[in-house]
This record gives C-alpha cells, sequence and structure tokens, in this order.
C-alpha cells in the first residue's frame, strides 16, 4: 500500500493559512483606504462630488465592514487555523471546507464591496449587509466552526491551549449573533425586514453590535495574544491560571453590555441600567487579560527595544488597556450625557480598532507571514520599525483629535443661555470642529501609509521565501 497519504497527513496544512494572511494585508490596505477617504469628505464635503456611490453614507458601511470582517476577520481565519494545529499538534479538520472559508469569505467581501455603495443595506450598525450575503455569511461560518472544532476535537495533545478557547468561544458567540441579529423577512432579492421592531429592534441590533466589539473585535484577538506573544517573547503566559479566568469572566459579562448603546432612550431604563453595570464589571476580566499578557514580557523587558514584533504586539495591549477602561467609563450615564453623538465615540472606537486589532493583527502578520513562507524573519526589520512608528504616530493623532472634538462638542451643544436659549448653533459646533478632522485625516494617512510600507515588506518575504512543509511533531519527540 502506498505511503503517499500518510506523507501528506504528516504535514501542517497551510495553504489556506497563507491565503487568508496574504488577504488580509491586502484588505487592511482597501478598508484604510476608504477610511481615509470617507476622512476626507468629512472634512471637505464637496469631494464626492455628488456621486451617489461615492458619499458617505454609502462608504461609512463599506470601510467598517472592509476592516471588521475583510481585515480584521481574514486574520482571525489565519491565525486561527494555525494556532489550533500547532497547539494540537494535528492536521486541520475538512481541509476541502477549510478551503470553502477562504473562498466562501472572499465572496462575502467582494459581495459588500459591490453591494454597499450601489445603496443595498439594512441599515444596522455593522449587520448592512442583505439577506443573500448573510446566508452566505451563514454557510461559511458554519464551516468555519466545523473545521475548528474539528481539528479541537482530533488534536493529539490532551490539553486545549487557552488560545483556542477564546477563538472557540468568538466563533460560537459571533454565530449566536448573526442568526439572532439576521433574522429578516425577505420581500425581493436585496431588500428585506427585520423580524423585530421599535425598540426591541434597537436592542437586538446592539445586543449584536457592542457583542461583534466584545466577541469578534476583542475575543478572537485575545486568542493571537495568548499565542503570538508568548511566542514571539519565547516565554511562557504570565499566569495561565489568571487567563482561564479571564476567558470565563469575559464570556460571561461583555454578552450583557450592549444596552449602554442605547442610553437616554425609549429603552426602559432599568435595561440601560444593567448594561451600564455590567459594563463597569466588564473592566476586570478586561484589565486582568492585559496586564497578563505585558507581564508575560517579566524577564524579557530588554528585547522590546530590538523586537519591533514584541513592540507592535505590547503597545496593541496598552491600547486595549486604555480602550476597555474608556469604555466603561462612557457607560456611566452621566459621562454619556456629554459624549453620546460625539466624535468621543469616534475617538474610543478607533483606540480599540487601529490601536488593540489593528496592532495585535499586524505584530502577529509579522510573527506569521515569514514562518509560511520558509524563512526565519521578515524581508526588512527595520521596515517594521518604521511601520510601528507611522502607525503609533498616526493612531496617537486620530484619537487626541477625536477625543477633543468630541468634548468640545458635547460641551457646545449642552451650553445655555441664562434663559434657556442654546448659546451655539449646530453649524458652528461643526465649523469648531474642522481643524480636528483634518488632524483626524492625517492620522488615517500615516496609519495607512505604515499598512504600504508592510505590503511591500510581505511582497518582498514571499518573493524571498518558499513555502515548506512544516512536519507535525511525532508524539514521541514531544513527549
Amino acid at each position: 500500500m502506498s505511503n503517499a497519504p500518510a506523507a501528506v497527513a504528516a504535514h501542517y496544512n497551510d495553504k489556506v493559512v497563507r491565503q487568508f494572511a496574504i488577504m488580509t494585508v491586502v484588505w487592511g490596505i482597501v478598508g484604510m483606504l476608504v477610511g481615509v477617504f470617507i476622512a476626507a469628505e468629512l472634512t471637505w464635503p464637496e469631494l464626492g462630488m455628488g456621486i451617489p456611490w461615492l458619499s458617505y453614507g454609502r462608504l461609512r458601511p463599506l470601510h467598517t465592514n472592509a476592516v471588521i470582517f475583510a481585515f480584521g476577520g481574514c486574520a482571525l481565519f489565519a491565525t486561527s487555523y494555525y494556532v489550533v494545529q500547532r497547539t494540537g499538534q494535528v492536521r486541520l479538520f475538512a481541509p476541502k471546507l477549510a478551503a470553502f472559508t477562504f473562498w466562501g469569505w472572499q465572496a462575502v467581501i467582494v459581495a459588500a464591496a459591490i453591494s454597499l455603495p450601489l445603496g443595498y443595506t439594512r441599515a444596522k450598525e455593522y449587520a448592512e449587509l442583505e439577506w443573500p450575503i448573510g446566508v452566505l455569511i451563514t454557510l461559511v461560518w458554519v464551516s468555519y466552526a466545523i473545521v475548528f472544532f474539528g481539528t479541537v476535537g482530533t488534536r493529539r495533545v490532551r490539553h486545549i491551549y487557552v488560545a483556542n478557547w477564546f477563538y472557540g468561544g468568538f466563533i460560537l458567540a459571533v454565530a449566536l449573533l448573526h442568526l439572532v441579529n439576521g433574522a429578516v423577512i425577505p420581500v425581493s432579492f436585496m431588500k428585506s425586514y427585520s423580524v423585530y421592531a421599535g425598540v426591541q429592534d434597537a436592542m437586538v441590533q446592539w445586543w449584536y453590535g457592542h457583542n461583534a466589539v466584545g466577541f469578534f473585535l476583542t475575543a478572537g484577538f485575545l486568542g493571537m495574544m495568548y499565542y503570538f506573544i508568548p511566542k514571539q517573547a519565547e516565554r511562557p503566559v504570565y499566569s495561565y491560571r489568571l487567563s482561564i479566568v479571564h476567558f470565563w469572566a469575559l464570556i460571561f459579562t461583555y454578552m450583557w453590555a450592549g444596552p449602554h448603546h442605547l442610553h437616554y432612550t425609549a429603552l426602559p431604563d432599568w435595561a440601560q441600567s444593567l448594561g451600564m453595570v455590567f459594563s463597569l464589571i466588564l473592566l476586570a476580566p478586561s484589565w486582568g487579560g492585559m496586564i497578563n499578557g505585558i507581564m508575560t514580557l517579566s524577564g524579557a523587558w530588554y528585547k522590546l527595544r530590538d523586537d519591533p514584533i514584541l513592540k507592535f504586539l505590547i503597545v496593541a495591549l496598552s491600547f486595549y488597556g486604555m480602550s476597555t477602561f474608556e469604555g466603561p467609563m462612557m457607560s456611566i450615564k452621566t459621562v454619556n450625557a456629554l459624549s453620546h453623538y460625539t466624535d468621543w465615540t469616534i475617538g474610543h472606537v478607533h483606540s480599540g480598532a487601529l490601536g488593540w486589532v489593528g496592532l495585535i493583527s499586524i505584530g502577529s502578520l509579522y510573527h506569521l507571514i515569514p514562518r509560511l513562507f520558509g524563512q526565519t524573519r521578515m524581508y526588512s526589520v527595520k521596515a517594521i520599525e518604521l511601520h510601528f512608528w507611522i502607525s503609533t504616530v498616526g493612531i496617537v493623532l486620530y484619537i487626541a483629535a477625536m477625543w477633543i472634538a468630541g468634548v468640545m462638542q458635547g460641551l457646545m451643544w449642552r451650553a445655555l443661555n441664562p434663559d434657556g436659549t442654546l448659546v451655539y448653533t449646530f453649524v458652528e459646533s461643526v465649523k469648531a470642529t474642522f481643524p480636528f478632522y483634518v488632524i483626524r485625516l492625517i492620522g488615517g494617512l500615516l496609519y495607512l501609509s505604515g499598512m504600504l510600507v508592510m505590503a511591500w515588506n510581505t511582497v518582498m518575504t514571499v518573493r524571498a521565501g518558499r513555502p515548506q512543509p512544516v512536519r507535525i511533531p511525532s508524539m514521541a519527540a514531544t513527549a
């Protein structure tokens, strides 16, 4: 009998990991380019030239979907497929289904890029895509779950490493969120209506919306953190016990924080208060995870001087800590009365998106890409260093501008004359915001420039390397 199948099975399936890793970089550039364009549109509204598919209202959901689900989603697919194989010492379960998840996810992204500028939308934050695309997302996600949990189930290592707990939690929670919030009644091929109405629809939407942040943009990327920081630092996780407490506390608490998006609305006051309370509780597990990641460098702090990949990973955790302090603070009703509907919220979202999600993804990819293409490191370490400083300066400019603009807007909108009339018109607050929009645009351009540096470095690494099959260690060798 031929030994060929056994030889094939003795190697990890890294083809799909390479595909997702490369597309992470590609979609990162696309999503951030759209973001820069709409930031310019907010600064100079005539930039769209009256063309409907270039309007802010149509391109903004394209930007959020491209950055969250195309860039972030591809990073999660790539790293979870890589990590679950290495930690389980087993080849990916159902390789054809894994290949389908790649091509299916790219089809979802392309469909979003076509339909959103044309005006096809459900008008729900982070869930704008119409029902036929939603059906495709469901098929891809079920396939993803089968591949991931099938790999966990066939692992040759008894222990399930903590990164896989976070990836698994993220996969299950996102499936639940997508199915519940995606319940619609189709009325034509590209038009549907939610099965919920009024304040119930708003409640379901923000249960989904905040947990898209909590699970897609937090739990999944914490899976990255728990694998790639110890790997890059060559140190064990600071406290494995804390990582398990972090997982269960975060998973339980995050699910109930969504109502803080609906303060001072028609949502019952008790539900608003419950969202606020859970948001405040959320601070503890979030900071526990941040401290666990940063303290993993105990005894290896000197590596930060010379390792720009570690800089990406550790600064990402710093932004995670900052964002998860700011979020609970903004959920307090009295603070929310000032911050709601202002650019402070935009600054908060982007400190998490650019600082936490972006930097942890970029750092993980810089660790991953050379290994996927038979190299020991990226083509240019100096380019990684340049990328780090460009991105960091860009983030600081962006979020500082939005924080200042947001607090200023909130104070201008609530300023009253002795007779109870408004001191400022809305137009005056828009005019006062203009210089901060210019600074925000400069910050976004810097961040995009960093992604272009990464794209060049990735191309050069791929050209210099050659993918080598990585043999799965024998159980005798790892005993």
